[in-house]
């Protein structure tokens, strides 16, 4: 029980520098509005998918998307708490050893939970729909937020190891840019060369925006490979992966900081 109330105690606080900083909300935002516009507008009249259907293909990307470059909150977050030296000072007190990282990972996903919001308002606007009835988009947001759940703990391990929350950028942005370019989320990858389109189609970011294409009742891909039949399948799998790698690494990390 007190590992649960030192774990509510550290959400509240992480969500209190959440709204101390808004800034940092409208900077995340401002990328998946921005490609929503641009690649759903002006772009959209190009692509095999064309005009309001384009942007119903495109709208489950950029909800998938947002939730990865989420990670770099998470993992400048954590830099800023070492850098700072709060994990020494909670380790100094009567809480409990998980708080820290449980209390970051509750904040992360109601600050998920919040960019959702926000982005399936955004989605309604430019004249994206759930076409599959309310249970079935609940099943597709909650794909989505076990991304964002298991990308936390790679930014949590990420936050970890550098040395400085600058280093941040320098290790997140060249990691999500190819997870996104070779992804499902602006082109099918019926279009992309053959060698190409296979790595898209097994792209963990791939699974999870296929399978909330298919759950919200949106134009999807197509392909006949197995990574496209069982889409739904993968975007459990891939998380449930990451999550138990990353967090065992995140964990032995922390510990290994206060040592």
């Amino acid at each position: 029980m007190n590992a649960v109330h030192d774990a509510r105690i550290m959400t509240g606080r992480y969500l209190t520098h959440v709204a101390r900083a808004p800034e940092e909300i409208v900077l995340y935002f401002s990328l998946p509005i921005m490609f929503t516009l641009v690649f759903g507008y002006v772009f959209g009249a190009g692509m095999a998918v064309s005009g309001d259907a384009y942007r119903e293909f495109l709208v489950p990307g950029v909800f998938v998307m947002t939730m990865l470059y989420g990670l770099g909150a998470t993992a400048t977050g954590v830099a800023v708490d070492i850098n700072r030296g709060v994990g020494d000072r909670f380790r100094s007190m009567p809480t409990a050893r998980s708080a820290l990282m449980a209390g970051r990972s509750a904040a992360d996903l109601v600050r998920a939970l919040l960019e959702m919001s926000v982005l399936i308002v955004c989605g309604l606007l430019v004249g994206w729909e759930a076409n599959r009835g309310i249970l079935a988009a609940l099943a597709a947001i909650g794909l989505i937020l076990l991304l964002r759940i298991a990308l936390t703990w790679v930014g949590i391990w990420l936050g970890s190891l550098v040395p400085n929350p600058d280093t941040v950028s320098v290790i997140v942005f060249p990691l999500a840019f190819p997870l996104t370019a070779l992804s499902n989320v602006f082109v099918a990858p019926d279009l992309m060369p053959s060698w190409l389109g296979a790595i898209s189609q097994w792209n963990p970011i791939s699974a999870t925006v296929a399978a909330a294409r298919d759950l919200f009742g949106n134009p999807g891909v197509g392909g006949d490979s197995w990574a496209a039949d069982h889409a739904i399948l993968l975007a459990v799998a891939w998380p449930v992966i990451l999550i138990a790698i990353f967090a065992p690494l995140a964990i032995r990390r922390y510990r290994r900081l206060g040592s």
